[in-house]
């Protein structure tokens, strides 16, 4: 494999749209862990603060981490972390105008929220599985919109 069998796509050509990608994923997490994370008991602080933060960093920084993915000045980045019955629920929404897609960001955004929940809550809980990452749905740009 050469440099030839790899290139950034070239977007400079296409129209600037608005663009919204929203990417969901979830970690399992034991109930008694859970229950610390929910009254905010772990000596590493606030779990789901630092979830929020994370995947609004990573988002902004995609492109730093993906090399084919382009810089974009993304508008907006909303982390949403839940509770559910074995778990911790993340949902990333990341809102642009411009030529390309934020579903990348979107993705990673939501993997690094994961990572970081799982980072803070490991000394309490060895089982958690992080799983089903993936794209909910995306709007904008010339495929147009899109649902799971």
């Amino acid at each position: 494999m050469d440099e030839k069998d790899i290139r950034m796509i070239d977007v400079g050509s296409k129209n600037d749209t608005d663009r919204e990608a929203v990417a969901g994923g979830r970690i399992d997490i034991e109930a008694e862990a859970l229950e610390k994370v929910m009254a905010g008991e772990l000596t590493k602080g606030n779990v789901i603060a630092a979830a929020k933060t994370a995947g609004i960093m990573a988002a902004k920084r995609t492109s730093s981490l993906l090399p084919l993915c382009h810089p974009l000045p993304i508008n907006n980045v909303d982390v949403d972390v839940e509770p559910y019955e074995s778990g911790l629920y993340v949902e990333v929404t990341v809102n642009y105008r411009g030529k390309t897609g934020v579903e990348m960001e979107a993705l990673t955004g939501c993997s690094v929220a994961l990572l970081t929940i799982y980072d803070m809550v490991k000394n309490e809980d060895k089982r958690m599985v992080i799983g089903e990452v993936k794209l909910l749905r995306k709007t904008g740009g010339k495929s147009g919109d899109w649902k799971r």
